[in-house]
């Protein structure tokens, strides 16, 4: 399947769009799941669950939170797993069901779609009535309209603006810059007016090019778009040859589409989808709703425009997932159970015991043997731990030369022993040893090492 490029068309260069005001059943559904995404989206930074944020994305401090589990820098391949699987799903759902995500669950066509161009309708109207606003001259209700819009889009950037650093630096650090002396936080103060900028120049100005120009994304499509990926598409063995409807005129002489462009009109990026699956279409399903608006007019079957594949259209097939799709399913079915086995295994404090660098075995009195240790103990929860440090073998004890019994929340610690051994019971020059950490009763982790010794103590 090719992805026609709108600029092979039109032409480079920058023209504003004034799409016309959608409406009908799937525009009702994207409202009601923009509703609630939007809700997700600016709620999850002050939501508290197990003491932190529901979710946080530090990269500055390397602290990430989803859900109660947090991951420090120690957890990093974690971290990478988990955005190699977002990857792969949103690869997986393109090669099925083609860029619906940009359309329905995308931030950027959320709050362009959603938000600042529902407050342009609302305040200068509809298409006609905003170019007509645009192209006229400056006069008192042009500025009033512009200022009034503008400022709107101003303090909803600012939200945005604040919302996203919620993210990146955590909502309580967030108030403290908002509610303390603005001296105390200068460069926080300052990111959020930057941020206030980006967002307003990205709603107010470029608009869809980020989706047409700076987004990857649609560029993707080409090599993962297969003659059985469903999306929005035109069905010209159906629609063509367009005309208009001739008044008593009885004989079928063309095909079911009109030529109103109404598809154009209403169209985000300014693409006609009736010259095929194009880079820029976001699969929004506005110009399936205006087309079967016009095919109940005119006693005609909905869906002219509507989810279909290449094969349907072209030879009427069933659809019927490829090879490619089953492929993309398996991978990110493994990586997932990796990744789930990975987030089992991971214990909330983390243990690393090494022998003491340049150091062999100490003769320790007549009848046992030592060797030197440095253990570092790192806290993963968000609660301060109280605990013992002891050897996995009760008969072997542990002289501490450096030692902490309280391991601070999100912290680390580093002790400094001797692991004490009875000649009796060595076996060889190399022996594992194990040791635990103790915090409640209960045993939070594990880890082993080597254990050395002389060759006169084997028996």
């Amino acid at each position: 399947m090719r992805i026609k490029n709108k600029t092979e068309q039109t032409g480079p260069g920058r023209d504003f769009l004034y799409p016309k005001r959608p409406s009908g059943k799937l525009y009702q559904y994207r409202k009601w799941v923009s509703y609630l995404l939007l809700t997700i989206l600016f709620a999850f930074p002050f939501v508290r669950f197990r003491g932190e944020q529901l979710v946080l994305l530090n990269f500055l401090e390397r602290k990430f939170v989803y859900f109660g589990l947090i991951f420090t820098p120690q957890d990093f391949y974690l971290f990478a797993l988990a955005m190699l699987i977002f990857v792969m799903a949103v690869v997986c759902f393109t090669v099925v069901l083609g860029r619906l995500w940009c359309g329905w669950a995308c931030p950027q066509t959320i709050f362009m779609e959603m938000v600042f161009r529902r407050i342009e309708y609302w305040i200068e109207g509809d298409a006609t009535k905003q170019r007509k606003l645009d192209d006229g001259r400056w006069s008192r209700e042009k500025v009033f309209k512009k200022s009034i819009k503008h400022f709107l889009f101003i303090l909803i950037s600012f939200a945005i603006a604040n919302v996203f650093l919620a993210y990146m630096i955590g909502s309580d650090q967030l108030i403290k810059i908002m509610t303390e002396p603005i001296a105390h936080h200068i460069s926080g103060f300052v990111s959020i007016w930057f941020f206030t900028f980006v967002f307003y120049m990205v709603f107010a100005y470029a608009r869809e090019v980020v989706c047409t120009v700076i987004c990857p994304y649609g560029r993707l499509q080409g090599v993962l778009l297969d003659n059985q990926s469903v999306v929005v598409a035109y069905d010209y063995t159906r629609g063509e040859p367009r005309g208009s409807i001739r008044k008593n005129s009885h004989e079928p002489t063309n095909g079911d589409c009109v030529d109103c462009n109404l598809c154009v009109q209403v169209c985000p990026t300014g693409i006609d989808i009736r010259k095929g699956t194009q880079m820029e279409c976001v699969n929004c399903t506005a110009c399936i709703d205006a087309c079967n608006s016009v095919m109940l007019k005119i006693n005609k079957p909905k869906n002219l425009i509507g989810f279909y594949n290449q094969d349907f259209i072209a030879d009427r097939k069933p659809y019927k997932a490829g090879l490619k799709s089953y492929g993309y399913a398996a991978v990110l079915f493994v990586v997932i159970m990796v990744f789930s086995s990975l987030i089992y295994k991971r214990e909330d404090v983390q243990t690393t015991v090494l022998r003491a660098s340049g150091t062999l075995f100490q003769v320790h009195g007549a009848d046992s043997t030592s060797n030197l240790y440095n253990a570092e103990i790192i806290n993963k929860t968000n609660r301060q731990l109280k605990i013992e440090f002891k050897p996995q073998d009760k008969n072997d004890k542990i002289e501490f030369i450096q030692n902490s019994i309280v391991l601070p929340k999100e912290g680390t610690v580093h002790i400094a022993f001797f692991l004490i051994r009875s000649n009796r019971r060595i076996r060889g020059y190399k022996t594992d040893v194990g040791f635990k950490v103790i915090a409640g009763g209960k045993v939070m982790s594990e880890a082993g090492t080597s254990f050395f010794a002389g060759v006169d103590h084997m028996e």
